[in-house]
């Protein structure tokens, strides 16, 4: 992470609404910035949204990665109706998981584990890069191992170098050598960021949505790209993007609105940039990947408001309000909201773990995974 420095600017907020199958409070509220670059804008320009039909998608255990799920003893032909309703793919799925330590098969294996069968997640997010020969086929068979479900990620990391090709070459051509990788790899995703870090002009990104589509497409493999609200605002909304994409991956990180206080007061400021998603997204799924609150600030995380709080049990208090609004993230057009908690361990991003650095639980932690 590198300091972040507030901004003021004004909010300019209209009438906003959830697409819920009930309309909720819709006070103002500002864009989450991004804890790892500078010079983050809050502004945002709220959109009406829509009202979407509620979901009543039933219980899908014999499909992957649902809980209860029994792995076949040979891999089914193809994985065309391998998956998952998305519809069920709704309030906690996961965790992200940071990889730039390069873990081994062993750990990965020992950590998707807990991951699956302490917290009763479907997936992990993959956060970071780790560029050791084979090191997808690691991620593929822990996570086949666990039966858990992958969101890859092509990392453009922070520091402008185009490594970010190689890696991407480097991974389609594991989705297609690897014969589970197909069965695991739910997404794929292009991040993190790249447009609010300004990596490549949106119309070039977006078309290397489309290209990586195109590849993926006798594996169908969807692609996204995981991005802030406001990256594309800052883009003029990069409609061409959100059209591309086949879900939408959103970072909702509250604690740094030039609004935010305490964890508990944080709905409006999720609900507003969920509203402009909503608005702007058709009616496509969305999932919020990079999610959290952090426990500690440090140079590199900094509030942008006097009022937001950094401490463990906001923290955990964010986690909390999810939970409390499992149905309204349910009802959401697309089939609801899937969330991951943003990050698994202090040691992957200090503050934002769900473990400490010394691996012990900092509070309970025991979300729903359905409503």
């Amino acid at each position: 992470m590198v300091v972040f420095y507030p901004l003021l600017l004004s909010f300019v907020l209209s009438g906003l609404s959830l697409a819920l199958a009930a309309p909720l409070d819709g006070r103002a509220s500002g864009a989450q910035p991004h804890p790892e670059q500078v010079n983050h804008a809050n502004a945002l320009t709220a959109s009406q949204s829509k009202t979407a039909p509620k979901h009543t998608a039933p219980a899908a255990p014999n499909c992957f990665p649902a809980l209860g799920f029994t792995k076949p003893e040979t891999l089914p032909a193809d994985n065309t109706n391998w998956w998952c309703d998305p519809a069920t793919e709704y309030a906690f799925v996961g965790f992200s998981y940071e990889v730039t330590a390069c873990q081994s098969r062993e750990q990965l294996i020992q950590e998707f584990s807990d991951i699956r069968n302490h917290f009763n997640s479907r997936y992990v997010r993959l956060y970071g890069a780790c560029d050791r020969e084979g090191f997808y086929d690691d991620i593929v068979e822990a996570a086949w191992e666990n039966t858990l479900g992958v969101h890859a990620l092509i990392w453009f990391g922070f520091d402008g170098s185009d490594i970010w090709i190689s890696r991407r070459d480097t991974l389609l051509a594991a989705l297609h050598a690897n014969p589970k990788a197909k069965f695991v790899t739910r997404v794929l995703q292009f991040g993190s960021e790249p447009l609010y870090d300004n990596v490549l002009p949106h119309a070039t990104l977006a078309a290397q949505v489309l290209a990586a589509k195109q590849n993926l497409s006798s594996l169908h493999i969807p692609v996204t790209v995981s991005e802030l609200a406001y990256g594309y605002q800052e883009r003029g909304g990069a409609q061409d993007v959100l059209d591309a994409i086949d879900s939408i991956n959103i970072h909702m990180l509250p604690f740094f609105s030039q609004q935010a206080s305490t964890s508990d007061q944080a709905w409006p400021l999720v609900e507003n940039d969920l509203n402009w998603f909503i608005a702007h997204g058709n009616g496509k799924k969305m999932y919020f990947d990079e999610n959290g609150w952090p426990s500690v600030t440090s140079p590199s995380v900094q509030p942008n408001s006097p009022d937001a709080v950094a401490d463990i049990p906001n923290e955990q208090g964010y986690y909390i309000l999810l939970d409390q609004h499992c149905e309204d993230l349910k009802a959401v057009v697309g089939g609801g909201i899937g969330w991951f908690a943003h990050i698994y361990s202090d040691n992957q991003e200090p503050g934002y773990g769900i473990y400490n650095s010394a691996m012990q639980l900092k509070f309970p932690f025991a979300p729903r995974t359905e409503c």
